[in-house]
């Protein structure tokens, strides 16, 4: 609906910018001749002809407009193109040279109507070959200019379906991502409630209404393209307090969040979790002491989230997750924030911390 507005929109400019155009060439006797201190009437401009070279850069420019250039040009006919435009200008030229001669001797021959009595006019001024040059250049910088205007349109069609059929693909890729990421998300929290069965039912209750709070968000807020951050804030505590149930006493979880609690910042839903997702996975071990740091901040311009966590990586046989959820991250905040995010990430120099930092710039999503 909206790109038809905007075709709509387009069309009725390009016929008042024609319009305007042709108008101020063929009244523009009227302003030169009025400037100069003499007047021109209608009478006098069609008698004199001053109508005759408007009307022939009309013809030689809507006949490329509309017929030489789609059909041959845009066709790949260039050379049908080049010779049809060389018998139209110069056939032109020479109807406008006869066209304006008889304007002339009519405008004279009325002036002077004894011709008897009367010596013929001298010739005087430039050969009658240079204005017809000066024609036929004239008549070859119109058909330029149905090109130029004709190819300016055509790339600005080509332009905008583009940017439709990338909006589309981005948009199908976004889809794609979510239904990837649902899975993901539930399969990891699955096999952390799995993990309670064993030594906890009743703890493991608790992290199956805690789970489904989480679910809501995901089947109905991720439909969306953007939450309130409050929401998807609300949603990372929940997810949190769930990982914390099966949390061992040396596994030390600190979460800050420093965002209001009625904050309505527009946010892309689950662009954070897998970040979390992968300290719980990465920054926990089975015997050694280990420390999960989780902040969230946000400013007039900018959401940031900054992650620190022991690292102890998954050995080679370890297949409890696929790895796929840091890419799927990478490949949202380019289709979201293309240009609008910073992301650092990396192990310290001695190997025991990992730090993951993203910032979203988000005065342009107010």
């Amino acid at each position: 609906m909206k790109s038809s507005q905007e075709t709509n929109v387009r069309q009725i400019v390009a016929v008042l910018v024609h319009i305007i155009g042709w108008g101020i060439l063929l009244g523009s006797p009227f302003l030169m001749m009025t400037r100069s201190g003499m007047t021109m009437s209608w009478s006098i401009y069609f008698r004199y002809g001053g109508y005759i070279m408007p009307v022939a850069f009309m013809l030689v420019f809507y006949l490329n407009y509309w017929l030489l250039i789609p059909r041959n040009l845009f066709h790949g006919q260039s050379h049908r193109f080049l010779f049809y435009n060389l018998l139209l200008t110069c056939a032109v030229t020479l109807c406008v040279h006869f066209c304006q001669d008889l304007a002339v001797r009519s405008l004279v021959d009325s002036q002077m109507p004894d011709v008897a009595t009367t010596p013929p006019p001298q010739p005087f001024g430039p050969p009658v070959w240079m204005f017809m040059l000066r024609d036929l250049i004239s008549m070859i910088f119109t058909v330029g200019l149905a090109v130029a205007i004709r190819l300016i349109g055509r790339w600005a069609k080509v332009e905008a379906a583009r940017r439709e059929a990338e909006t589309i693909r981005t948009e199908a890729e976004l889809k794609n991502l979510r239904s990837q990421l649902n899975p993901h998300f539930l399969l990891n929290t699955l096999n952390n409630i799995y993990a309670l069965i064993a030594f906890d039912a009743e703890r493991a209750q608790e992290a199956v209404q805690e789970l489904s709070r989480l679910l809501r968000h995901v089947l109905y807020d991720n439909q969306q393209d953007r939450v309130p951050l409050h929401k998807e804030m609300a949603f990372i505590q929940n997810y949190v307090a769930l990982m914390r149930i099966r949390l061992a006493a040396h596994v030390k979880l600190e979460m800050q969040i420093d965002v209001s609690p009625e904050s309505q910042t527009p946010i892309a839903p689950l662009i954070f979790i897998s970040l979390i997702e992968n300290a719980f996975k990465h920054g926990i071990s089975p015997v050694e002491a280990s420390l999960i740091r989780i902040h969230f901040a946000e400013t007039a311009q900018s959401v940031s989230c900054l992650i620190e966590n022991s690292y102890h990586p998954k050995t080679t046989t370890d297949k409890s997750g696929s790895g796929i959820g840091l890419e799927q991250v990478r490949k949202r905040l380019e289709l979201i924030y293309p240009g609008q995010y910073s992301w650092q990430q990396g192990v310290s120099p001695e190997g025991q911390t990992y730090r993951s930092e993203l910032t979203i710039q988000i005065h342009a999503e107010r």
